[in-house]
């Protein structure tokens, strides 16, 4: 990538962070989730480490926050009201504390306590007090200047205005968290959001009058400049607080060693559903003051504190209805329809139910008021039920004995191993009767680890199946590219690359092609076990002929599941009438031979993140045809972690624990003596 791409690339990520960062300070919403927005930060920082040249003053290393708003009158903080640096898992609190202890040149068993104290999930406001008399109070802003919200921050109760103790510093700029309760916003939330959108649009109100009206609450837990403060630690600092009629959060606490900041974090994680109000992570500060004035700040942050995120986001939410999809190999999978709510500020409107014994466990039931879980990039899932909310006219949900698609019975299949029925209940269709697997048997045949025909997404497989353009895999091939043409969102240029697209991939391997008949049980690795078994299409063709499944146990890999599931593929007349048409129109390669002796003989490879010029489907078969192997987790097994863009950040953190040898695009492809 030259230089000028470089800078291209890194100005649209500055570009998109301002974008969130005006929407979440000046606009009050929350465009993506927390995990997704500090991603963000991380790429633009990791740019700016790794090349010097690039600087901008709406980075998140020189801005904090957003510019105030116009609607107030902007002052300057005295103190700058810095950003946090964020830690996700236990290795990164070992650096933060690694490079505390280097920076002032202790060894490891210099003794660090810290002041761990839950982030509450509101608006930052800044109290400035002279002679005991709160006077003034300013917004965050972009941590430089704020707005004057005086007035609306004087409706706030928990606030004091006037404190009498003969220890208040003469002049103090005291800094805190304005917060909703989840209690108070159930009243609000058909207003806004989440309590935090409820919080910044309540203090930001043009007239006091209306902010009056809505239940702020206020936490303190730092100060920025002071006059006369006679207190050594942030701890004692905290008490203090206290005594002098602030607020502070109840779950504050001293603690000492990583190790003991990570059991106080899984502790308060635990606590996080039970709590009154939204807490997103645990900030650690270096407690003591003039060990904190010694390290300093860097850029726009403290050297001296830590913001420890949260993995996960729970809300509160009703269901409105449970519906069933149906997938690829018949499985029913019930989707809870739920009110709409943000979480981690994605609005979620759909929760998997996973299967019918989950329903019953739980006993899920239509209208029920349920806590609903986002953890990172998983599927949002019901955690649990509030049964004391529940209707008194409520039903338990009965899970369908036939298929809502096409009628066909439904079964839990016998599992041999377990000795138990599957947990899944699944439709009993096993070509392309029923509609709904039909339509996910094609989106699986033009997926990317398939045929990876670009530009046929799952949309395209829906609108095309729609206006019955395919019906079946053949179809594709066979599509009236003059109808496309005329429909709405096409073009001559749109539907030329598609038919390239399409042509392009006319020729496939033939362990990409069994892959793609989406038979149940059989993954992209045991495809490769059946092509390397019968090394050509023919011979594959053959098997429903010959009727000798039982050989196919001998291929080391393949159990009597696979076998089961392929000999009912085969068994199936409308399977065999697709693979006949498919034979007429595609050139199905022999199975590839693989190198004894390659240039990565008995080494493993995973790879996390996006390549450049290369797919890792193709990635992966570079790696196979030359003797070494993949696998899919990150463990003392692995040999080598190739890291492309965006790589999973857990991926390379373990690696780097691991010491597993880690790899860049270039570094991998000079040891098959290519270049990128």
């Amino acid at each position: 990538m030259g230089k000028e791409e470089i800078k291209k690339n890194y100005l649209e990520k500055i570009k998109k962070f301002r974008h969130y960062n005006q929407n979440y300070y000046d606009k009050n919403k929350s465009l993506v989730a927390d995990a997704e927005f500090d991603n963000l930060k991380v790429e633009i920082l990791d740019l700016e480490k790794k090349y010097k040249f690039l600087k901008n003053p709406y980075s998140p290393s020189s801005s904090v926050g957003f510019k105030p708003s116009k609607n107030f009158q902007k002052i300057k903080h005295k103190v700058p009201m810095l950003s946090l640096g964020n830690a996700f898992i236990e290795q990164d609190l070992l650096n933060f504390e690694k490079r505390i202890l280097n920076f002032i040149s202790q060894k490891e068993n210099f003794e660090i306590f810290y002041s761990a104290e839950p982030k509450i999930d509101g608006i930052s406001a800044s109290l400035i007090y002279k002679n005991g008399k709160f006077i003034s109070g300013l917004s965050r802003g972009d941590g430089k200047e704020g707005e004057d919200i005086t007035t609306n921050l004087a409706t706030i109760k928990d606030i004091p205005k006037k404190i009498l103790s003969k220890d208040f510093p003469e002049e103090i700029d005291i800094r805190g968290e304005v917060f909703i309760q989840n209690s108070d916003f159930e009243v609000l939330k058909e207003k806004f959001a989440n309590p935090r959108n409820a919080a910044s649009g309540s203090l930001r109100q043009k007239n006091p009058e209306d902010t009056k009206k809505i239940p702020l609450k206020f936490i303190a837990y730092t100060f920025g400049f002071e006059k006369g403060l006679k207190v050594g630690n942030q701890f004692e600092f905290l008490k203090k607080l206290n005594e002098w009629g602030f607020k502070t959060n109840p779950m504050n606490k001293l603690i000492n060693g990583v190790k003991n900041l990570m059991i106080n974090y899984y502790e308060i994680e635990k606590k996080r559903t039970q709590l009154n109000f939204d807490i997103d992570g645990i900030v650690y500060k270096i407690n003591n003051f003039q060990l904190q004035k010694r390290l300093g700040n860097v850029a726009n942050a403290p050297r001296w504190a830590i913001a420890h995120k949260f993995a996960s986001n729970k809300a509160i939410s009703k269901i409105l209805g449970i519906e069933i999809q149906i997938g690829r190999t018949g499985a029913l999978t019930p989707v809870a329809k739920i009110k709409p709510i943000s979480i981690g500020g994605v609005l979620v409107s759909n929760a998997t139910l996973h299967n019918e014994d989950e329903i019953n466990r739980k006993d899920i039931r239509v209208g029920d008021i349920v806590t609903v879980e986002r953890a990172g990039d998983v599927i949002p899932h019901i955690l649990s039920v509030d049964v004391k909310k529940r209707s008194k006219n409520s039903s338990k949900f009965l899970f369908p004995n036939k298929c809502p698609s096409c009628g066909s019975k439904t079964i839990k299949e016998f599992n041999e191993i377990t000795k138990k029925n599957d947990a899944v209940r699944r439709c009993t269709s096993e070509g392309y009767e029923c509609k709904k697997i039909a339509i996910e048997k094609l989106k699986h045949f033009v997926s990317k680890e398939a045929f990876n025909i670009e530009g046929f997404g799952k949309k395209i497989v829906e609108n095309f199946w729609k206006l019955k353009l395919i019906k079946l895999p053949q179809d594709i091939f066979l599509l009236d590219f003059k109808k496309i043409e005329k429909m709405e969102g096409w073009g001559k240029q749109s539907v030329a690359n598609l038919k390239y697209s399409i042509e392009q991939k006319k020729n496939i391997s033939l362990e990409k092609f069994i892959y793609s008949l989406g038979i149940r049980h059989i993954g992209l690795e045991n495809a490769k076990l059946l092509s390397k078994y019968f090394k050509s299409f023919s011979n594959l063709k053959e098997l429903s002929k010959n009727n000798k499944y039982n050989e196919l146990l001998n291929i080391d890999g393949i159990g009597e599941t696979q076998v089961n599931s392929v000999k009912n593929f085969f068994n199936n007349k409308a399977n065999l009438n697709v693979i006949e048409k498919l034979q007429k129109i595609l050139t199905i390669k022999d199975s590839l031979f693989q190198k004894k002796n390659g240039l990565l003989k008995n080494q493993t490879f995973l790879l996390t993140g996006k390549l450049n010029g290369i797919s890792r489907v193709e990635a992966k078969s570079l790696i196979e045809e030359n003797s070494g192997s993949t696998i899919s987790t990150v463990s003392k097994k692995l040999d080598y972690l190739i890291v492309g863009e965006k790589p999973t950040k857990r991926k390379v953190e373990t690696a780097k624990e691991l010491k597993i040898s880690i790899l860049d695009q270039n570094q991998f492809l000079k040891m098959l003596n290519k270049t990128s």
